[in-house]
């Protein structure tokens, strides 16, 4: 195990891959039994006494066979920064029972962590249940009032790191693993925990732009149902040319994509009647606007009869133009059975 003073990193990309410690995670972020022991304890006279506590999980997540350790960044973070602030204390003496002692409060706002020392395996490290993943050593009433708050933030790191690990897994070395789940996270600090351990587990990227921003973590993203339904016929379709990279002459992508998407409905076995004349304006509009990076949304409507006509329409004629398209998104409807069929038409 990697022994760490909380007050030193020798890692010299700390600034760079670090940012600031969330305000949230400070030392009132834990559960108020530990501030009512820590009052115990001084009180018996154990202001002296030293501890070693493990930190370690019982199972596996997912009923797997690893886990992924993660979060310790964000730990040596939290312990660089200990300390409890006036307004701390403040609250603190309007909560506990009046017969607190007040040299109690004194003692709270001078305590540091210079005397804690942390081992821990490295982040991102396979880990099994019951082997401690850190273990931190200290004097008795520290060690305790950091207790919840380390839990809470290697607990929820170290799933999300390692069902990102087990989705890579499956997926392989070759294929490309985003994260798109904020909008369903656990608040905004969920999500941005989400996005940040999902990267550190194995994927290739975020939708989030924030935690693309503080982690530094690659974003991508391609567009949603709205921009599809913004579009409801061709004549909607007001931008239609673009570069073609073979002539340098502009080109009419709209004429080439319906003469494609009339080449290949046989092949698709897709009446061009039952495709949305709406979606393919709107793929062609976003064609137009990324045609290096152009990824559809294909089941607004119907994916067989028309998400998966109009993009490979779409496509076809970006590629007469000298681009080449990146694929589709699917995320509606029985997703295994769709994106085979969506594969039958791509091999």
């Amino acid at each position: 195990m990697e022994r760490s003073s909380v007050y030193t990193n020798n890692n010299d990309n700390w600034e760079h891959q670090s940012v600031t410690q969330n305000g949230i995670v400070q030392p009132l972020l834990t559960d108020l039994y530990q501030i009512t022991m820590a009052y115990a304890y001084w009180k018996s006279g154990k202001t002296e006494d030293t501890a070693v506590f493990d930190l370690f999980f019982r199972q596996n997540p997912f009923q797997g066979e690893f886990t992924i350790f993660a979060g310790l960044d964000e730990c040596l973070k939290f312990l660089q920064n200990f300390h409890y602030s006036n307004s701390d204390i403040a609250y603190l003496k309007a909560t506990l029972p009046p017969s607190t002692e007040e040299e109690f409060f004194v003692f709270l706002r001078h305590l540091n962590v210079k005397d804690v020392i942390v081992y821990a395996i490295e982040e991102g490290s396979v880990a099994f249940p019951k082997v401690p993943l850190m273990r931190v050593e200290g004097p008795l009433i520290i060690v305790q009032l950091l207790e919840t708050t380390l839990l809470t933030l290697v607990n929820y790191a170290s799933l999300m790191a390692t069902n990102a690990a087990r989705y890579r897994m499956v997926a392989g070395k070759n294929v490309s693993l985003l994260e798109f789940g904020l909008r369903r996270a656990q608040g905004p600090d969920g999500g941005l925990s989400a996005s940040k351990y999902s990267y550190v587990g194995g994927f290739d990227g975020t939708s989030n732009v924030l935690a693309g921003k503080m982690y530094n973590i690659p974003v991508k993203g391609t567009h949603a149902h709205a921009y599809i339904t913004s579009f409801s016929d061709i004549a909607d379709l007001h931008h239609k040319m673009l570069l073609d990279r073979n002539t340098g002459q502009e080109r009419d992508l709209l004429s080439l994509s319906v003469e494609w998407r009339g080449k290949i409905a046989g092949l698709l076995d897709t009446l061009i009647d039952a495709a949305s004349d709406g979606e393919l304006a709107a793929l062609i509009s976003y064609a137009i606007a990324f045609p290096d990076g152009f990824m559809a949304l294909v089941d607004t409507y119907d994916v067989k009869k028309s998400g998966l006509l109009n993009f490979c329409a779409v496509a076809l004629a970006l590629n007469d133009l000298g681009y080449r398209a990146v694929g589709i998104r699917i995320d509606s409807g029985d997703l295994a059975y769709l994106s085979n069929k969506a594969r039958e038409c791509f091999v």
